[in-house]
C-alpha cells in the first residue's frame, strides 16, 4: 500500500508571519507614534477645516502661475527628450559604437536618475537664482535619466532582423539609428514622453516650494503666512490642472498609439 504524499508546506503562512514580524520590528525601531496620531484626530480635523473656505479673489494671478508651472514641466520634458535622443542610442548595447561609450552613456543616465529633482532644483536656485529656469533644468536633467533608459531598452528589444535588413543596404551606425531604431520605437517613445510630461507637471509644483518658479512659490508663501483660504484656492487649481492633464494625456495616447 502506497503511503500518502507529504503535506505541502504552508508557504503563504510563513511569508505572512515573516512580514508581520518585520513590520512589528520596524514600528518598534522607528518609534512611530500611531497612538499619538489617533489621539490628535481632533486637532487634525480642526486644521483641515481651515482649508474649507477658498479665496478666489486673485484667481487670474493664480491661473497665470499655474500656466507657468505647466510651461516649466513642458520645457523640462522637451529638454529630457532632446538629451535622450542622443544618449539613448549610445546607451543601447546593440547600437552603441563601443563598449566604453555604452558604459559612459549608461552611467550618465544612472547619475541623472539618482539625483532627485528637488536636490537639483536647490542647486540651480543657488547658482542661478529664483525663477522658472532652475525648475526647468532640474526636471529636464532628472527625467533624462528615466526617459533615456526607457528608450535605450526599447531599442535593445527591437528585432535583430530590422537592424540587419537596414544594415544590408550599407548604412552606417548613425543611419541605422535614424532609419531603423527610432522608427521602430516611435510609438513607445511617444507614450514614455507623455508619461514624463504628466509626471513633470506634478513635480514642477513641488519644485516651486524651493523657489524654482510657478505656483509652488505662491503656495509656499501663503502656507508660511497662514493664508489658508488662498492656499486652498491654489491647491484646487493644482488639483484640477493635474486631473485635466491626466485626461488629456490619456486621450493623446489613444490618438497616437
Amino acid at each position: 500500500m502506497n503511503s500518502l504524499p507529504p503535506k505541502p508546506f504552508n508557504w503563504p503562512l510563513l511569508i505572512f508571519g515573516i512580514v508581520l514580524i518585520l513590520t512589528i520590528i520596524c514600528l518598534v525601531y522607528l518609534q512611530l507614534p500611531f497612538g499619538e496620531l489617533l489621539r490628535s484626530g481632533e486637532n487634525i480635523t480642526e486644521y483641515l477645516s481651515r482649508y474649507t473656505r477658498p479665496d478666489f479673489s486673485e484667481f487670474p494671478k493664480y491661473l497665470w502661475l499655474m500656466m507657468i508651472t505647466v510651461a516649466i514641466a513642458f520645457w523640462g520634458t522637451i529638454l529630457a527628450l532632446s538629451l535622450s535622443f542622443f544618449l539613448a542610442p549610445i546607451a543601447a548595447k546593440n547600437l552603441s559604437p563601443h563598449p566604453l561609450s555604452y558604459r559612459i552613456a549608461r552611467e550618465i543616465l544612472n547619475f541623472f536618475r539618482a539625483m532627485p529633482d528637488l536636490v537639483l532644483a536647490l542647486v540651480f536656485v543657488a547658482a542661478l537664482g529664483l525663477g522658472p529656469l532652475p525648475g526647468f533644468l532640474a526636471l529636464g536633467i532628472h527625467t533624462t535619466g528615466f526617459l533615456g533608459k526607457f528608450l535605450a531598452e526599447s531599442m535593445e528589444r527591437v528585432d535583430k532582423g530590422v537592424y540587419e535588413g537596414v544594415s544590408a543596404t550599407g548604412t552606417n551606425t548613425l543611419q541605422l539609428i535614424l532609419y531603423a531604431a527610432w522608427p521602430s520605437i516611435l510609438q513607445e517613445a511617444i507614450g514614455y514622453t507623455l508619461y514624463i510630461f504628466d509626471r513633470n507637471v506634478r513635480m514642477a509644483t513641488v519644485l516651486g516650494l524651493v523657489g524654482a518658479g510657478g505656483i509652488g512659490v505662491e503656495l509656499n508663501t501663503n502656507l508660511r503666512f497662514f493664508n489658508y483660504e488662498k492656499a486652498a484656492t491654489l491647491m484646487l487649481i493644482i488639483l484640477f490642472t493635474i486631473v485635466a492633464i491626466d485626461y488629456l494625456s490619456t486621450w493623446l495616447r489613444k490618438q497616437v498609439l
